[in-house]
């Protein structure tokens, strides 16, 4: 209305400086960002001051414009958003090494866990980021459980062919099959395993909470739960990929998410508002995949130049 009437007159400014912020390090309830965040919402005690947003990136894009960016909109005041603009870039900048990936591994995972047998566990698997474009059958962590876990666990994963051969065998039957893998050679190998059918499901359900996206409706297609023959490990198996924004993807199927000590989720940051209600603590695994937190691994042919951590470069207004 004050834009209509005239007493406002939105004038816009930006700042880029030359940094990737890994997508590990996109939580902005975590310290290292919730001072950028704070220092960003003291600015709009101007009352020249309309708005600000301070833009973190989407490091898997290929693009010139890759990296962070800040956006400063103030009433009819050019120099003042520009200056604010700049300001809030040079406090990202001077932080710039917290924005750089703490990476941690499988292993190194699971050995927190075991210490801790009496927290229950929510795995980040970042290289298999749904959300984020990934494939959706990523085995890497599936893989170390059976391998190096004997306690309850799940792990979601997309793979149609296997959810019709669970369909053809029938609920409570045994049989061998490869799950997982099959997209590409980037997120794990198949799995070849004997499992139990457990149950069938249509893949339909609700969300009733305020969760990422706002998303009330999905369907993840048809799906199974298997057992896998003597071990603890539980597999969500899904023909349509699914993200992990809600509880109710595992509660519709039959399971209660509190009854396992680890749950894999296959995103970052998303699925936190979800499963910060069953898990004590979460770790964000750096996985191989097309989304893998380690920049290091990914390709780029199109993105600007310098950019840190890529390049050592120096930068300042």
């Amino acid at each position: 209305m004050k834009m209509l009437s005239g007493t406002v007159r939105p004038t816009m400014a930006a700042a880029f400086p030359p940094l990737v912020m890994n997508i590990e390090r996109q939580c902005t309830s975590e310290e290292h960002l919730a001072r950028v965040m704070a220092y960003a919402d003291e600015q709009r005690n101007n009352p020249q001051v309309v708005t600000n947003s301070v833009l973190f990136g989407f490091p898997y894009a290929d693009v010139a414009e890759m990296g962070v960016g800040v956006i400063v909109v103030t009433n009819n005041d050019q120099a003042l958003a520009q200056n604010m603009a700049n300001d809030i870039a040079q406090q990202i900048w001077q932080s710039r090494r917290d924005f750089e990936g703490k990476l941690v591994d499988v292993q190194d995972a699971l050995e927190e866990v075991k210490r801790n047998p009496q927290k229950r566990y929510c795995l980040l698997d970042m290289g298999d980021n749904v959300g984020g474009g990934s494939a959706a059958d990523g085995t890497i962590i599936a893989d170390q459980l059976l391998k190096y876990f004997s306690g309850p666990s799940l792990v979601c994963i997309y793979d149609p062919d296997v959810v019709q051969q669970c369909v053809k065998s029938g609920i409570g039957n045994e049989f061998q099959c490869d799950i997982g893998g099959k997209v590409d050679g980037n997120h794990g190998p198949s799995l070849h395993l004997t499992v139990n059918v457990v149950s069938l499901h249509d893949g339909k359900f609700k969300e009733s909470q305020p969760r990422h996206g706002g998303i009330v409706d999905f369907d993840q297609g048809t799906s199974v739960v298997l057992k896998v023959k003597d071990q603890p490990l539980r597999i969500l198996v899904t023909s349509k990929r699914m993200v992990p924004f809600s509880l109710e993807q595992i509660r519709s199927c039959g399971l209660n998410p509190k009854d396992f000590q680890i749950l894999v989720a296959k995103g970052v940051h998303a699925p936190l508002a979800a499963y910060r209600e069953v898990s004590d603590e979460f770790i964000r695994v750096n996985t191989p995949g097309s989304t893998c937190a380690d920049l290091a691994k990914l390709v780029f042919r199109n993105r600007r130049r310098p950019l840190y951590p890529f390049e050592a470069c120096e930068w300042g207004l």
